[in-house]
């Protein structure tokens, strides 16, 4: 009886402590553990963080016919924020600078939201839309699917998807706003003339 008693309490400690119990896939931790951003992810996040500090100009390269034309107007991007978790980059658009781009590590996931503000600072009706990336991406290029809260937002039902995408080299930034796969707007930024 004695060893019995002894050897029960043994068996829960080594249950608890040494990974015998099986975890809860819907226990808090576990699902932290997955919810984690992927190699591809971290390392397209640093890839813009090395751009901290500088600003870019940026022109047209694609808009589909029959949609209002951006061509000749100045763009700029400001890599102005780079954190661990979050990296912000203003667009400007001649004297319009109510744009910034988002990338955010949201619920240990990698998150696209564009940021859309007044000149007064107070956010417009429409903004904080973008998605989650797909997870299909690379250091380089990452696809971000409308999320539900951009679907609700926007009421369409476009199959909105951006593409961000940075050449190997690190000498173009790309952003693409797709609708049902195709290409609808493309803006290219050279890397490699910081301003």
């Amino acid at each position: 009886m004695k060893k019995i008693l002894f050897v029960l309490p043994v068996l829960a400690f080594l249950l608890i402590n040494c990974g015998g119990a099986p975890r809860d896939p819907q226990s808090p931790e576990t699902v932290a553990a997955e919810e984690t951003l992927t190699f591809e992810e971290r390392a397209f996040l640093n890839n813009l963080a090395s751009l901290c500090g500088q600003s870019f100009r940026g022109r047209q390269t694609y808009m589909q016919e029959g949609r209002e034309s951006w061509e000749g107007r100045d763009m700029v991007m400001h890599v102005t924020v780079c954190e661990e978790t979050h990296v912000h980059i203003p667009f400007h658009m001649d004297e319009d600078q109510s744009r910034t781009w988002m990338f955010l590590v949201e619920d240990g996931r990698l998150r696209f939201r564009h940021d859309h503000r007044y000149p007064d600072g107070t956010p417009e009706e429409q903004t904080l839309y973008g998605g989650y990336s797909d997870r299909t991406g690379t250091a380089f290029k990452q696809k971000f699917p409308a999320d539900e809260y951009t679907i609700a937002l926007l009421t369409d039902t476009l199959n909105r998807e951006w593409n961000v995408v940075l050449e190997e080299d690190m000498s173009n930034f790309s952003y693409r706003l797709l609708y049902h796969g195709e290409i609808v707007f493309q803006a290219d930024f050279d890397l490699t003339m910081p301003l």
